[in-house]
């Protein structure tokens, strides 16, 4: 079993930044694929950036240029680095990580962008 603790949403004016962070636990060897999906109301869930084990990523169009996945693979943890916000990225962000076949979903960070 995998456990994943997310932290560092909050509420942030148009063109702000802030950086997500989700900590996993648990059986944690062998995560290969680690990622950031969000959910706006009355939306369907989206993958905003994903990231492997061997680093390399991809992201959503909709967020090139603006966001950052990165991961430390000494501490299983995952970052998203976001930046230039638009009120369309308020969203719920989950963290979720791929292991051994199995997908974990971490309980979600509310990401609230207005002035």
């Amino acid at each position: 079993q995998v456990q994943l603790v997310e932290s560092g949403g909050g509420l942030v004016q148009p063109g702000g930044s802030l950086r997500l962070s989700c900590a996993a636990s648990g059986s944690t060897f062998s995560i290969n694929r680690m990622a950031w999906y969000r959910q706006a109301p009355g939306k369907e869930r989206e993958l905003v950036a994903a990231i492997t084990s061997g680093g390399s990523t991809n992201y959503a169009e909709s967020v090139k240029g603006r966001f950052t996945i990165s991961r430390d693979n000494a501490n299983n943890t995952v970052y998203l680095q976001m930046n230039s916000l638009k009120p369309e990225d308020t969203a719920v962000y989950y963290c979720n990580v791929l292991r051994l076949l199995r997908i974990y979903w971490g309980q979600g960070t509310q990401v609230t962008v207005s002035s």
